[in-house]
């Protein structure tokens, strides 16, 4: 996670949350992705599948829906373009009611 959100620190509102040993990615409050099992895997939003040439899909736990495998984590410059380019398809983040 820390190597991740080193690549990612050229974003402002980075942020991320703990959940059962995992890491969910917010960017600017909207969920682009997560680490699963030491993998950065991404929404397959419209943006990402184009900005992605050569998309594989990946589950990122037994039972979820299909996610984005980024596997060029090392450049740093293409994360911050890929997490841009989602930015605008990614849904808003639900309301909890109280």
């Amino acid at each position: 996670m820390n190597f991740i959100l080193e690549q990612l620190s050229d974003l402002t509102d980075i942020t991320y949350k703990s959940m059962m040993g995992e890491f969910l990615i917010y960017y600017r409050d909207k969920l682009v992705g997560g680490i699963y099992d030491d993998r950065l895997l991404v929404k397959p939003v419209k943006s990402a599948l184009s900005y992605m040439s050569q998309a594989q899909y990946s589950l990122p736990y037994e039972g979820a829906k299909e996610m984005l495998l980024v596997d060029d984590v090392d450049d740093k410059l293409y994360l911050t373009k890929l997490f841009k380019a989602m930015y605008d398809d990614l849904p808003l983040p639900k309301i909890k009611k109280r």
